[in-house]
């Protein structure tokens, strides 16, 4: 077994550790969740609904960033007391274990580490998540079901609630687009390094000749529109669709108008909601969802007037960014920043904490070219 040096590991842990405590303001999450909590104690607090969810949800992130925080220090104290009886007690079996635990949490805390690079103005919001079936037909469909699958048992690995929004049925199998939130602080500056398209290959399950199929899908990230953002939208600006929700299959989910389609015509951008149980409630989540697109995209156009006064002409990071190839050998590649997984599987069941680190890591390099 190979010898580690466990007091000079656990000094690094430490260091790090305290230098991303310093970062997070460990303080100052203990001072929010106290007030958060008053908010929260406070009978009338559900008057307003919305204003209760949103103390709620905020108490809530609050508590599972600070116990994250302070769950790692723990872990790191524990492995020091691991290490020493170890050593004390000559216990191999016990040394491969604390061997094991040093490398689980290295892992924790780069992953933690990652979030502090986060510091673009809306990295901090909640995130709304569209995904889009591109080229390649039902394989695209299906692809972009598979999409959906792995981003919300990402969310659910790392305790992030979400809330599908809308899925739009293909025909044959799969999904035609999906719309959820990601409710977790810094799900936008986390998320939005999975934005652009992405591609499959594999042998169709499709094609009864078995022939090996390339498809595409479109993963578009947005941060969630607060409370106090002005985007103002002119109702002569907006076009309003009501139709019935549907399933798989064209199978009516309910026998009411509810869901509803909603077109800004300026700029073309359409959003869909059915998943709600009314037209009212499904028109306000598709309002929400609207201003945030075009939240990003006067950011975007701030952005883009930026780079051209500096005379910055780089194609945009987010185009065709992974691959995930099944056939004729198995591995999963993003093409950014070269970061690749030789088991699809794991990566489809939620596991991209590492390709998500790489490219927050990636993006950071970038913009201090």
């Amino acid at each position: 077994m190979a010898h580690i040096d466990f007091p000079a590991e656990i000094a690094d842990l430490r260091h790090t550790y305290e230098s991303i405590a310093a970062v997070s303001d460990v303080e100052q999450i203990r001072a929010d969740i106290v007030e958060l909590s008053k908010e929260a104690s406070d009978p009338n607090l559900w008057d307003d609904p919305a204003i209760g969810q949103q103390v709620t949800s905020a108490l809530s992130r609050k508590e599972h960033e600070l116990e994250r925080l302070t769950s790692l220090h723990a872990r790191i104290d524990d492995l020091e007391v691991m290490a020493e009886l170890a050593q004390e007690a000559d216990d191999a079996d016990l040394h491969a274990e604390a061997a094991q635990e040093l490398q689980h949490i290295s892992k924790a805390l780069s992953q933690l580490e990652t979030v502090t690079l986060l510091s673009g103005e809306y990295d901090e919001r909640e995130a709304v998540v569209t995904i889009r079936a591109g080229a390649g037909g039902v394989d695209a469909a299906d692809f972009t079901e598979m999409l959906m699958r792995m981003y919300l048992r990402w969310a659910e690995h790392n305790g992030y609630p979400t809330k599908v929004m809308d899925t739009s049925y293909a025909e044959e199998a799969g999904l035609k687009s999906a719309t959820f939130e990601v409710n977790a602080s810094y799900a936008f500056g986390t998320l939005s390094v999975e934005a652009g398209t992405h591609r499959l290959v594999r042998i169709s399950p499709f094609d009864n000749q078995g022939r090996r199929h390339t498809s595409f899908a479109a993963v578009e990230v947005v941060p969630l529109i607060a409370s106090d953002d002005s985007i103002e939208i002119p109702d002569a600006d907006l076009k309003i669709d009501v139709f019935r929700s549907s399933g798989p299959g064209g199978q009516h989910v309910n026998t009411t108008d509810s869901a509803v389609r909603m077109t800004h015509l300026p700029t073309g951008i359409v959003v869909s909601m059915q998943n709600e149980k009314s037209q009212i409630q499904n028109r306000a989540a598709a309002l929400r969802v609207l201003q945030s697109r075009l939240l990003l995209l006067r950011k975007e156009e701030e952005e883009a007037k930026k780079k051209e006064l500096a005379g910055d002409v780089k194609a945009s990071w987010g185009d065709q960014m992974r691959s995930y190839v099944l056939n004729p050998y198995q591995m999963v590649k993003d093409l950014r920043t070269n970061h690749e997984e030789g088991n699809p599987d794991k990566i489809f069941n939620g596991e991209i904490n590492e390709f998500i680190d790489a490219g927050i890591r990636w993006r950071a390099a970038t913009r201090h070219e």
